[in-house]
């Protein structure tokens, strides 16, 4: 199903965090939203999965307002996983996946044997079906994520939406999830910083500078050497992965004037 954002603008206390961005990820497809710190890429996503309410414009997935959408419903079609997606309490890891079938469950409805196994599958995928007894409290940063994107992707939904998922992740887990993310059939919106993650991963790049989307296309398209000076103040080559021949960054360590 497809993401739309269209004409989205955020403003907060007279300052403008996203600027009448317009963006389109067809379905199936993988488009990573890169760019410095406080370019607009984790507003953009909230008001995504309604943890914000955009000041002008609209997110359609389909050709369905997300807006008008019941919270039920939008959950159902909607699953993220977040940067300050904390857990404060001690559930165990089983426990906190299960969490995802909630959107799809009616008061305290028991999950059945389809979620069940849904949930263990998904456990299995993301290799933490040895950590389903241990409380969520004891687990490193990297655990935590995967089971963050476990409890995301039992809710089924027909979009994901990714902020950062490769934090604390160690490189093993990090190419196994950018692997995931390739196969899993789903149209996702990420949030990346690793330009050469974003590279490999993505189907799509939208940059995003001050709020405005600079540059959108193909990660070789939008990855020049002038565009990540311009942007991010760092001099890079831009070469060819020796494996798959995309674009990959060469920093220089002497910073841009």
């Amino acid at each position: 199903m497809d993401l739309t954002l269209d004409g989205l603008s955020v403003v907060t206390d007279g300052r403008s965090l996203v600027r009448e961005l317009s963006l389109e990820v067809e379905s199936g497809r993988i488009v990573g939203l890169v760019g410095p710190n406080g370019s607009g890429k984790s507003t953009a996503l909230r008001c995504v999965y309604r943890a914000l309410r955009p000041t002008s414009g609209t997110v359609r997935v389909g050709e369905d307002d997300l807006s008008r959408m019941t919270l039920r419903r939008s959950a159902q079609v909607v699953a993220a996983m977040t940067q300050d997606g904390t857990l404060d309490l001690d559930f165990t890891v089983e426990e906190v996946v299960a969490l995802g079938r909630t959107p799809h469950l009616r008061g305290v409805q028991a999950l059945g044997r389809r979620e069940r196994d849904l949930c263990e599958r998904t456990m299995e995928r993301l290799d933490i079906r040895h950590l389903a007894r241990r409380g969520v409290l004891t687990l490193s940063g990297g655990e935590r994520q995967r089971v963050l994107l476990a409890r995301a992707l039992v809710q089924e939904p027909q979009v994901l939406v990714l902020d950062e998922p490769t934090n604390h992740l160690d490189v093993r887990h990090q190419v196994e999830l950018l692997a995931l993310l390739r196969g899993c059939g789903l149209t996702v919106l990420v949030v990346l910083h690793d330009l050469n993650l974003a590279a490999a991963a993505c189907d799509r790049l939208g940059v995003l500078s001050r709020g405005r989307l600079v540059a959108a296309g193909p990660p070789a398209d939008v990855l020049t050497p002038e565009r990540v000076e311009e942007v991010f103040g760092v001099r890079a080559v831009v070469v060819p992965h020796p494996l798959t021949g995309g674009p990959q960054l060469l920093y220089s360590l002497n910073p841009s004037p």
